[in-house]
């Protein structure tokens, strides 16, 4: 796959873990708690370009350039997909509220449309909500799927990174250490 082919991650670090970003045309997973930094990784992907794409709030408040998407069934979610960097926060929320098979069938539209337009299209997925076999068929169809981990210890928190599927590149085989900034996740 050539440089061109990937959309960078708005990530210090990660565009070098992944071979040079996410792919163009796929549909990303980042899973984990809340606390676990994946807003963070969400919003850096989003705000990489300015105008390149759209932010569908669900869970959360509506920060400027974002969409409220309280009220939209996950079937009008198309209609707003505009630029390269389509965020959706959250999956968990769409299977909470609609039921897996309507988040399988977003997922199954989404994974249309970044093929079309040679978008990336980043789904929040929040871990250990969900059944693991809805889990699976989510993970089955993502292109990409980024776990985010805390670890406690005695007196410390680690924060780790896991790449678990990335379509057309070497997976990475450890975790990779992450902090949390004020400007973000830095691996």
């Amino acid at each position: 796959m050539r440089k061109n082919d990937k959309q960078i991650t708005g990530v210090i670090g990660l565009d070098a873990v992944i071979d040079g970003g996410y792919p163009r045309g796929s549909v990303v997973i980042v899973t984990g708690s809340p606390l676990s930094g994946i807003d963070h990784i969400a919003r850096q992907f989003w705000r990489v370009e300015r105008d390149g794409g759209i932010y569908l709030m669900i869970d959360s408040d509506v920060e400027e350039g974002m969409v409220d998407a309280r009220t939209l069934t996950p079937e009008a979610f198309p209609g707003y997909y505009t630029g390269k960097r389509i965020v959706i926060d959250s999956l968990s929320s769409v299977i909470l509220n609609f039921g897996i098979d309507h988040a399988l069938r977003c997922l199954l539209l989404a994974r249309k449309e970044a093929s079309r337009e040679e978008s990336t299209i980043m789904f929040i997925l929040y871990n250990n909500i969900h059944k693991p076999e809805d889990e699976n068929r989510i993970f089955r169809i993502a292109d990409v799927v980024l776990e985010l981990k805390v670890v406690t210890f005695a007196t410390e928190v680690e924060r780790q990174l896991a790449v678990h599927k990335l379509r057309q590149s070497n997976v990475p085989k450890r975790l990779i250490p992450f902090n949390i900034t004020d400007k973000g996740i830095e691996l």
